[in-house]
C-alpha cells in the first residue's frame, strides 16, 4: 500500500497514460519525511515504478532560491545536490557499505539528459539554467543565516525532497532528470515572509514552461 501525502498540493495519485505517444506513469505529489513517513515508506511508489522497468525518472520540486540570479517562478535543472537528509535508500542487491558509497556518488543527474533538456528549452524559446539543490528535512522556511550558510556551501536552491528519489533511481541504474521550480528567491538582507499559498502560485506559473519541456523531451528522444 502506498502512503498518502498530507501536504496541500500533493494529491498522492498514481496516473498511467500516454505522453507524446509514450506509455508513462506519473506520481502526482510525494510523501515527505517530515510528515512522519520512513524513508522506505516514502520511496515505495517510486520503487514500484522502477521495478516495473521505467527507462527515465523525471523529478520536479518547488524550492527556495538561494542564488540571487534566479527569479521566482523560474525552472532550473538540477545538476548536483547537497544531501542534508543523511539517509540512503536500501539497495537489496548490495551490501550496506557499497550502498552507502553508491548513495554518495556525484554522478546522480544524467549529463546526457541534462544536455538534451537544455537544447529542448532553447528550441522552446527559453534558457534552462542549472544549479545545485540542497535537501533538508524540514518542514520550515529557512532563516537568513541559513540562506547565507547554504549559499557559501555552494547551494543554489533549497528544498525538502528529491534527493532520496534520485539516489534510489541511481542505485537501480535508471537515469535521472530533475527540475526545480524556484518559488521564492531569498535576500538575507531584505527579510520577507513566504506562505505555502505563495509556493503553489509560483509553481503554477512555472507549468507553462515545464509541461511543454517534458512533453517535447519525451517526443524527441523516445
Amino acid at each position: 500500500m502506498f502512503p498518502v501525502p498530507k501536504v496541500s498540493g500533493h494529491e498522492g495519485c498514481l496516473i498511467f497514460g500516454n505522453l507524446a505517444g509514450l506509455q508513462v506513469a506519473m506520481l502526482q505529489g510525494r510523501c515527505h519525511l517530515y510528515e512522519g513517513w520512513s524513508l522506505e515508506e516514502s520511496l515505495r511508489p517510486l520503487r514500484t515504478l522502477v521495478e516495473l522497468g521505467v527507462e527515465l525518472v523525471i523529478l520536479s520540486n518547488a524550492s527556495g532560491g538561494i542564488n540571487p540570479r534566479f527569479r521566482s517562478g523560474q525552472v532550473v535543472a538540477i545538476d548536483s545536490h547537497i544531501d542534508w537528509l543523511f539517509q540512503c535508500p536500501k539497495n537489496p542487491n548490495q551490501n550496506a557499505r557499497n550502498a552507502s558509497i553508491l548513495g554518495r556518488s556525484h554522478r546522480s543527474y544524467d549529463p546526457l539528459w541534462l544536455s538534451r533538456a537544455q537544447e529542448t528549452a532553447l528550441e522552446l524559446g527559453f534558457h534552462l539554467d542549472t544549479g545545485t539543490y540542497l535537501a533538508t528535512l524540514g518542514p520550515n522556511y529557512e532563516t537568513r543565516a541559513e540562506y547565507r550558510a547554504f549559499g557559501r556551501m555552494g547551494a543554489d536552491m533549497v528544498g525538502m525532497s528529491t534527493v532520496p528519489e534520485t539516489l534510489l533511481a541511481m542505485q537501480a541504474g535508471v537515469p535521472v532528470l530533475a527540475f526545480s521550480v524556484v518559488t521564492n528567491v531569498a535576500n538575507p538582507d531584505l527579510p520577507s515572509q513566504t506562505q505555502h499559498s505563495d509556493v503553489l502560485e509560483w509553481s503554477s506559473l512555472a507549468r507553462s514552461k515545464l509541461q511543454p519541456l517534458v512533453a517535447t523531451i519525451a517526443s524527441k528522444y523516445f
